[in-house]
């Protein structure tokens, strides 16, 4: 049989990460997520800082990536790549490196529109975790210790980023329900509730 990867897209404070790390777990196998931004780096050359300031985020610096341009590659050489802004240099490596491990093993894989990279492999499960207002407010201010008001603004800007980058680099929209094969409710369903579900869904359709 052919690897399976879940790949989770999530809000701010929804607990994706939690269920991509208990589907993993469940599973016995690795749920990858900030861990993809070392690995792309290793494989393209450029380092890791570059990718954490580019982690998720619409870049529309020119000036900055004008400066960051100047960080030598190795392995991406050609003339085309070679032209590209250094945000899409970004993008094209995590996206090889998402192609790259969905080929050597099953895994989870939370955000970096890793649905949109493995958008031709089959055996591939997309899931969107969101959650209520309210209850990501209370977990952002919890983990974080801010106020609630300080966790909603958090909530908001993460939220915006994120989809400006999901929607700029995919033909999809980032939390509808249609780009995804489910879109679970955590503030409902729970941690362990929403790793049900997408394994109630591997089982029917897999």
């Amino acid at each position: 049989m052919s690897n399976i990867i879940y790949t989770i897209g999530r809000e701010f404070g929804s607990g994706g990460k939690a269920v991509g790390d208990a589907l993993a777990a469940r599973l016995n196998i690795k749920c990858y997520d900030k861990d993809l931004l070392q690995i792309a780096a290793k494989e393209s050359g450029f380092c890791k800082e570059i990718f954490e300031n580019h982690d998720e985020k619409p870049t529309n610096s020119f000036l900055y990536s004008l400066v960051m341009d100047t960080y030598s590659i190795s392995g991406y050489s050609s003339a085309p790549f070679l032209d590209m802004p250094l945000n899409h240099k970004i993008f094209l490596a995590q996206f090889e490196a998402i192609k790259k491990i969905a080929s050597e093993e099953s895994c989870v894989i939370v955000g970096r529109c890793a649905d949109y990279a493995l958008s031709e492999l089959t055996t591939c499960i997309n899931t969107f975790i969101h959650a209520d207002m309210d209850v990501r407010i209370k977990q952002v201010a919890r983990d974080m210790g801010l106020t609630d008001n300080k966790a909603r603004d958090l909530i908001q800007k993460n939220d915006k980023q994120r989809a400006s980058y999901y929607n700029y680099y995919t033909s999809k929209k980032w939390g509808d329900s249609r780009s995804y094969h489910l879109s679970l409710d955590s503030s409902r369903l729970g941690i362990d509730g929403c790793v049900d579900m997408i394994l109630a869904y591997k089982e029917h359709v897999m």
